[in-house]
């Protein structure tokens, strides 16, 4: 048995099987690359989930994550600490809001958003108390919570872990009528619209130009939040700093999360002016880890590396480029090819019995790392910080493991 066979059955004995990992065990990172136990290199296109925007252990902000572990971890929110402050002037001037819930994982901030959203269409809207609505979209994916799979309609999130919480109203994604349909019905005691700028989960389902900005104008004519999950979306993965801000919308609230740390920490976070976050008052919502030491430092660091190495521009530039490339692959497996900046799929169609899943390994095994979601589409995301040189490398390989297949 070697090494890697060793250690996935130990995951699989000791470990929940709450997930199925492309089976390949990884000890080391850097950049766009990591490495297995055996000392094999790969280009990793899942930067977990768009968590690794900045690369693996980015020097500065693996720097400021220990220079600040030997000083002071946690507080807890009992008291102030030195670094707290600083850290929220530094992300509400640096989105422009004028304040920040911090948080520690996605589905946290997304749960965070939910209730800030309840509390403001009870305090500030009028609504009747336990009557809010808050509209989502088919497809969506926020997270893992009781309140959050309530809002799904993939059996795999949902089943069997109801009875579920009220107060949803779902409605198709890409579709502006729909909410407007919605809201005409129900607009007095709906609170929020929340959705993904780009579906990730969904399989990078991009949504058609203009439809962000006339949901976003839809909510505004009604009185409603409207609330971007930017967890995979945001920190400079689509080609702008946000994904909202191809369409020049400016969300009431801001989810955050993944690569607000370069995948380094857990740190999530919720923007959101102060008619929306100061309908929560101390003790009415909080986290023992929210906004703690090490969150601020490597927040800050994480997103100061976006600024300075322009990863925006970056992921603008080169995600035409693997467009443009993939586009070029003359396979009957390439259905089709989809994205915005690096966060790009492609639609695998089977065949000879072959799959997206099949794809996967082949490509695993000449050196490049992605995996499958909802089992016919494979989701490609590389850390922003590849160098065109590197990209198109990865690019050749993706394009012979597809090929392999013919």
């Amino acid at each position: 048995m070697t090494r890697s066979e060793e250690l996935m059955e130990m995951e699989h004995h000791y470990g929940a099987h709450n997930y199925h990992p492309l089976p390949v065990v990884l000890s080391k990172g850097e950049g766009p690359f990591v490495w297995d136990v055996e000392g094999k290199r790969y280009f990793d296109f899942l930067s977990a989930y768009s968590a690794v925007n900045q690369g693996h252990c980015h020097p500065k902000i693996v720097k400021a994550l220990c220079d600040q572990a030997q000083t002071l971890t946690l507080t807890s929110r009992a008291f102030y600490n030195d670094t707290l402050g600083p850290y929220e002037k530094y992300i509400t001037e640096y989105f422009g809001y004028d304040k920040v819930l911090p948080m520690n994982t996605g589905a946290e901030a997304d749960e965070t958003a939910l209730k800030l959203a309840r509390r403001w269409g009870y305090r500030v809207k009028g609504i009747p108390e336990n009557e809010a609505i808050i509209i989502c979209c088919d497809g969506n994916f926020h997270g893992r919570t009781i309140s959050i799979v309530s809002m799904s309609n993939d059996p795999d999130s949902y089943g069997q872990f109801g009875p579920f919480t009220p107060g949803f109203i779902r409605i198709p994604y890409n579709d502006s009528k729909a909410l407007e349909e919605v809201l005409e019905k129900h607009g007095k005691n709906v609170a929020a619209f929340l959705v993904e700028p780009i579906q990730g989960e969904a399989g990078v389902f991009v949504p058609d130009e203009g439809y962000l900005k006339t949901c976003y104008n839809t909510c505004k004519k009604h009185n409603v939040l409207f609330i971007a999950d930017e967890v995979q979306t945001g920190i400079a993965r689509t080609g702008k700093l946000l994904a909202v801000d191809h369409e020049g919308v400016r969300p009431d609230i801001i989810i955050l999360g993944k690569a607000l740390s370069g995948g380094v920490i857990p740190v999530s976070a919720v923007l959101a002016d102060n008619e929306v976050m100061l309908t929560i008052g101390p003790g009415e919502h909080g986290s023992t880890f929210g906004g703690f030491c090490l969150a601020g430092k490597v927040a800050i660091a994480a997103l100061e590396v976006v600024k300075e190495e322009k990863l925006a521009e970056k992921a603008e530039y080169l995600g035409k480029v693997f467009r443009e490339e993939i586009g070029k692959v003359k396979s009957e497996m390439i259905e089709l090819v989809r994205g915005k900046g690096l966060l790009n799929a492609i639609v695998i169609r089977p065949k000879n019995g072959k799959e997206a899943w099949d794809v996967c390994l082949k490509m695993r095994d000449m050196g490049v790392l992605a995996k499958p979601t909802h089992g016919h589409i494979i989701r490609f995301a590389p850390p922003l910080i590849i160098t065109e040189e590197q990209l198109r490398e990865a690019i050749e390989i993706i394009k012979k493991a597809i090929i392999s297949f013919e």
